[in-house]
């Protein structure tokens, strides 16, 4: 087969990030509450991670991302701080981290920890302080504001300006110790944190470091990219159907964030020996900007997770739920490979504890779950960048069955309900998008074995196992040598042995079609061909492409006949890999 591929630009000044460590890596998300309960208390805690220490050194990863352990309310199931060093009695103890920590680095695994820096809780004793008068030294730890010029505090309109926040309601509430209000982006009890003020910035690295001085591998950082605020705090502009304003103009990439993440490598990172991994979390970020945060020479991140493709199946906010354009997708990832393609590098996801899971999303989580399942994980893990699993993908796991109101735990999908109603929104049609686009769908725990609870607790789980666990668990899979869980072992194994794939240029095929999904990776002389049917039905190839001189690398079906090689049977997915017979045909 012969194409003309648009060449990769060479690395900047011999910057070549497919070069790290992290390049042929795979990281895999744990989100502790849901993985695995030792103590029948029905929360998932460190020593159940340590039980599946095997089971993820067998899966082939590289990388352990743990969401949230420290000691914290729980408003916002960990992402709400009021200790960063130390581990929350319903997780363990730090003694049990450290044996955590071991085993996987016995196993050859690093860990990461979530940085959730842009707050802290409301009962972090910073905030406390914080909060006891206007004359405490950490008052401007806080953005605190007074109310409205010629408005009393608690007057409707009073607060500071017209931000909402990301779980409803206003972005500020007012404190009445002082009558002043805070900000928080997210939940009333997640305070922002005032990243202009140089004490807590000088804390929060000493916090990194103290972890980093501990053992962890790096860190996945929370909305990283928020903690830069314009400090003026102006209004912005409301959008229908929002009643508040949209601020995100002064607090996504910020006017200062480059130059507070360039100051966090040097008084983190600088001169420490060791293999370490940062990974923002950036709602909103351009390709532009991503391009400069990770760019290697300016010593910023390592990679971004970046918001765009997962927000496509979305009208004109989260909670309008759309169906997928398979061509809007090809052109926002495409877009990304792209735009990162000289000196930055992508993060790949399609799930992670705020998504619903992708097979239900953007597959057929019922007659095709086992294809859609894996013709999802091909499509993803052969683009260049570093794949993230998030803990059950790899077996399949799907929505769970969220039918009545009170199913519903996660603050934004209850507060968006709540609020909705109040709106004058349809129940039902509040109750569709939820079921579809709740965080929710993420956190029922996951299915190990085929028996009570699924294996997780030996109590009452705090978040119901999906019915389904009976047939979709990881005995069944790992019995089952043409299981999900075993597609995901080869694409981790081809990850660490195809160089193609870790350095390979990228050019998006068949750019319109509206349901294959078609791409090439380049290196040296390899040509890698990848072909993902987005649909139930059997699609032909719409040109004639000859695979005679390639070896199918992986795929989600028995190996095609060679009559049949032109039609991709529903959700099939195929790899193949060619040898150029020159330069020039690529």
């Amino acid at each position: 087969m012969t194409h003309t591929v648009a060449s990769q630009p060479p690395p900047v000044s011999g910057v070549d990030p497919s070069s790290a460590w992290w390049a042929s890596a795979v990281v895999y998300q744990i989100y502790p509450r849901s993985f695995a309960d030792s103590n029948g208390d029905g929360i998932g805690d460190l020593r159940g991670i340590l039980g599946k220490v095997g089971y993820l050194a067998d899966l082939g990863v590289d990388v352990i991302w743990l969401s949230p352990v420290y000691p914290s309310p729980q408003d916002d199931n960990g992402y709400d701080i009021s200790d960063y060093q130390n581990i929350d009695s319903v997780f363990g103890t730090l003694d049990d981290f450290d044996e955590l920590l071991d085993a996987l680095h016995g196993h050859g695994m690093k860990l990461i920890m979530d940085l959730v820096v842009n707050h802290t809780s409301d009962e972090h004793p910073w905030f406390i302080e914080s909060r006891s008068s206007t004359t405490n030294p950490k008052r401007d730890w806080y953005w605190w504001r007074p109310a409205r010029d010629s408005m009393k505090p608690g007057d409707p309109g009073a607060e500071p300006n017209n931000w909402g926040s990301f779980f409803s309601g206003p972005a500020w509430h007012l404190d009445p110790a002082t009558n002043d209000y805070y900000l928080h982006l997210f939940s009333r009890k997640q305070p922002d944190l005032n990243w202009e003020n140089p004490d807590v910035r000088a804390a929060i690295y000493s916090m990194m470091r103290w972890w980093l001085d501990r053992g962890v591998d790096g860190f996945r950082m929370d909305v990283i990219n928020m903690i830069s605020k314009d400090p003026a705090l102006p209004d912005g502009p409301v959008i229908p159907p929002d009643s508040y304003g949209n601020g995100g103009q002064y607090f996504i990439c910020g006017p200062r964030i480059h130059e507070y993440l360039a100051e966090m490598h040097r008084e983190v990172f600088a001169g420490r020996t060791g293999q370490y991994l940062t990974v923002g979390e950036m709602p909103g970020v351009s390709v532009d900007d991503a391009s400069l945060f990770t760019d290697p020479r300016r010593r910023e991140l390592d990679m971004v997770f970046q918001f765009e493709h997962v927000t496509l199946d979305q009208g004109t906010h989260k909670w309008d739920r759309t169906s997928l354009n398979l061509a809007d997708l090809k052109a926002s990832l495409g877009k990304w490979q792209m735009g990162l393609a000289a000196a930055g590098w992508n993060s790949l996801y399609w799930n992670n504890h705020d998504q619903p899971r992708a097979v239900s999303r953007f597959g057929n989580d019922n007659t095709f779950r086992i294809q859609s399942a894996t013709m999802l994980a091909i499509v993803l893990h052969l683009h260049r960048g570093t794949p993230y699993i998030y803990q059950g993908e790899e077996l399949g796991m799907t929505n769970p069955p969220l039918k009545r109101p009170e199913d519903f735990q996660d603050i934004e999908s209850v507060n968006y309900y709540n609020n909705a109603l109040r709106a004058g929104e349809p129940e039902a049609t509040v109750l569709h998008a939820l079921q579809t686009g709740s965080r929710d769908n993420a956190r029922s725990p996951v299915q190990w074995e085929a028996t009570s609870h699924a294996g997780f607790t030996t109590g009452t789980p705090w978040f119901p196992v999906n019915p389904n666990a009976a047939d979709i668990n990881a005995d069944a899979a790992i019995a089952d040598t043409e299981s999900i869980h075993h597609y995901y072992r080869r694409l981790i194994r081809l990850r660490h042995t195809e160089p193609v794939i870790v350095h390979g240029d990228f050019h998006m095929l068949l750019a319109d079609h509206p349901t294959i999904y078609a791409y090439q990776r380049t290196y040296q002389r390899q040509i890698l061909t990848v072909l993902g049917n987005f649909s139930d039905e059997p699609t032909p190839l719409p040109e004639n492409m000859d695979w005679a001189a390639s070896t199918l690398l992986i795929g989600n079906y028995p190996i095609p006949l060679p009559g049949d090689r032109a039609t991709l049977r529903p959700w099939e997915a195929r790899g193949y890999l060619h040898a150029s017979a020159s330069d020039d045909e690529v």
